[in-house]
């Protein structure tokens, strides 16, 4: 039978056929991922596991049947493989592991990776379809026209939903019994405050990662963290546009304005571009960091070490902070280990950059145009970014160096003190790990720390803080003003009043909640010095994470401040501010001008 007759013979049935491939689909894939949740999050029960996983790996191979049979009903079927190609490997996995493991009785994927010391290969394998079935299933209903009326929200709001919907998310999933190594498991507020810190990528801890979570919590919380570095909705219109042709111009506006992309044009290609170079960045820090594991720092086997160098490079890619170590960096096992420091200082700059420049500088194509053009420079929001960076990592180095040479730099020789030096500078930022004891730091070196805390990172990256080029914007617009300009300009170029006035807005709604939470947690927490109250709050709201270790010590009043205050930095509060106000009805006039007496 060629082509056409088959196609003939299968054109009746189509549309049933789909209607009844979705719906099962729909079924199938929602009752694979509370299997999972329930699996691995509940049950102990070797017999009563070994039965769930025989019903997920049942779903497995329906899921290749479907997909099979979408194959055969596309009548352009090689469109369609090359349309989903991700899909298509993803089933043949399945498809190839479940021809071995039960026809043939050989664990295919329990043995490759068994033997590099993965254990819990199968269970990924298994979370993994699950979790791509999921999105589909997702990326299926927003396409419905039943559903499209949910799309109908600004994408700051969606923004800022996205977030909360992952905070919620991973605060259910630390809750479950398997999650967490202690017997009564964690409080609701814990674990909402772990999430939150988690998805905002900010690193303050109430409980201590390495050991309080078992592995498949600490795989929850790097999934968190993930998420939360590059955003949810960056993730799912990824999915979409690799699911399906394409996505749509609606979709191309919200990830223009959360990209910070100059247009939607450049907007299409940055996306693919972030997530490959994401995951780019974050295996080759990864290899790094395996390779530079000292023999002093003792690994159970060498699948945790793998888990050990994947983990601490997205944390450090996506500023998160988080370490699976009791005191970070600083613990004695890594103390010492500065190559190791350096690489994970260079994947916290990669991650506090933003993507765009990132792209700008290191793209192949940027970097083949500049071979070509040598006189053709970065964009100015590169050179305002990198200039700006480099500045305030100046002024961190060279000021924890001499705040601190008598301090805690006071065993170390000069270029061990450097480096340090250099480590903090960066870390301060927005990425929070620390391999210095934080809490023995001078009163200077506190208020420095919080002056680049403040700070922050560059927009469109993983970081937080007011950014970089607010604080450059901002010392600009006060410089034009000292000497009387009518213009602001940098670099040759005029930049709008819209542009400071943003910046000074910016500024203003961080410096009021900044102050507000602390009065706050200077009442909820008087048994804390106001100084560390004031850190602890500044590296929530910058997402940073470093802390003088009082976080666990916070009343359950102020653990909701810091909270909401990791929540507000994380979404920005600018974009906060724009998603609840209404805006101006018209603003083709103009009242009579007056002037006010102002300094």
């Amino acid at each position: 039978m060629n082509t056409e007759s088959l196609n003939r013979l299968l054109y009746d049935s189509k549309l049933t056929a789909y209607k009844v491939m979705r719906r099962t689909t729909y079924v199938l894939t929602i009752v694979a991922v509370g299997l999972l949740l329930y699996a691995h999050g509940v049950v102990t029960d070797q017999g009563r596991l070994q039965l769930l996983y025989y019903a997920i790996d049942g779903i497995l191979a329906i899921f290749v049947i479907i997909y099979f049979l979408r194959i055969l009903y596309s009548f352009e079927r090689e469109k369609f493989l090359r349309r989903t190609w991700f899909e298509g490997v993803l089933m043949s996995i399945v498809f190839v592991n479940q021809v071995f493991t039960y026809m043939l009785g050989i664990p295919l994927i329990y043995n490759i990776f068994d033997g590099i010391g993965i254990p819990l290969s199968v269970e990924l394998y298994r979370v993994i379809v699950s979790m791509y079935m999921l999105v589909f299933l997702i990326v299926e209903l927003l396409e419905t026209r039943i559903h499209l009326r949910t799309m109908h929200l600004d994408p700051s709001i969606t923004f800022l939903l996205s977030f909360v919907f992952l905070i919620l998310l991973g605060s259910g999933l630390f809750m479950l019994p398997k999650m967490t190594n202690s017997p009564d498991g964690i409080r609701f507020l814990d674990a909402l405050f772990m999430a939150t810190s988690a998805s905002c990528v900010t690193g303050l801890a109430v409980v201590d990662p390495g050991t309080y979570f078992t592995f498949a919590g600490q795989v929850v919380l790097l999934t968190l963290i993930q998420f939360g570095g590059l955003g949810i909705l960056t993730f799912a219109t990824f999915f979409a546009s690799l699911m399906r042709q394409g996505i749509g111009v609606k979709q191309h506006v919200a990830m223009q304005e959360l990209m910070e992309s100059e247009s939607l044009f450049s907007t299409k290609g940055l996306l693919r571009q972030l997530i490959l170079l994401t995951l780019t960045i974050e295996g080759v820090g990864a290899v790094v960091l395996f390779m530079l594991w000292g023999p002093e720092v003792q690994f159970t086997n060498l699948g945790s070490k793998i888990f050990f160098s994947i983990f601490h490079s997205i944390s450090a890619f996506c500023n998160a902070g988080f370490s699976l170590y009791p005191e970070g960096l600083y613990t004695q096992p890594v103390r010492f280990s500065y190559l190791l420091h350096l690489t994970v200082a260079m994947l916290i700059i990669f991650g506090g950059l933003g993507i765009p420049t990132i792209i700008d500088i290191f793209s192949p194509a940027a970097m083949r145009t500049r071979m070509r053009m040598p006189w053709k420079n970065w964009k100015m929001l590169t050179r305002v970014i990198v200039y700006t960076t480099a500045s305030l990592l100046a002024l961190g180095t060279v000021g924890f160096f001499l705040l601190e040479y008598f301090n805690t730099l006071s065993h170390m020789n000069f270029s061990e003190a450097l480096i340090t030096s250099f480590f903090q500078s960066v870390t301060t930022r927005t990425a929070g790990f620390n391999t210095v004891d934080i809490s023995a730091l001078t009163v200077p070196t506190l208020l420095m720390f919080i002056f680049l805390m403040f700070i922050g990172a560059s927009p469109g990256s993983t970081g937080g803080g007011i950014k970089t080029t607010t604080f450059t914007v901002i010392l600009f617009a006060v410089a034009t003003t000292i000497r009387n300009k009518r213009n602001m300009e940098i670099g040759y170029r005029t930049i709008p009043h819209s542009v400071a006035y943003k910046a000074f807005s910016v500024f203003t709604f961080a410096a009021i909640i900044n102050i507000l939470f602390v009065f706050i947690l200077s009442i909820s927490d008087a048994q804390f010095d106001i100084l560390k109250l004031a850190f602890e709050q500044v590296s929530a709201f910058a997402t940073v994470g470093l802390s003088t270790g009082i976080t666990a010590g916070l009343s359950d009043v102020g653990k909701c401040v810091i909270i909401l205050s990791m929540y507000l930095g994380r979404v920005g509060t600018l974009t906060l501010a724009l998603a609840l106000s209404t805006r101006a009805s018209t603003t083709a006039y103009k009242y009579p001008a007056t002037h006010l007496a102002v300094g």
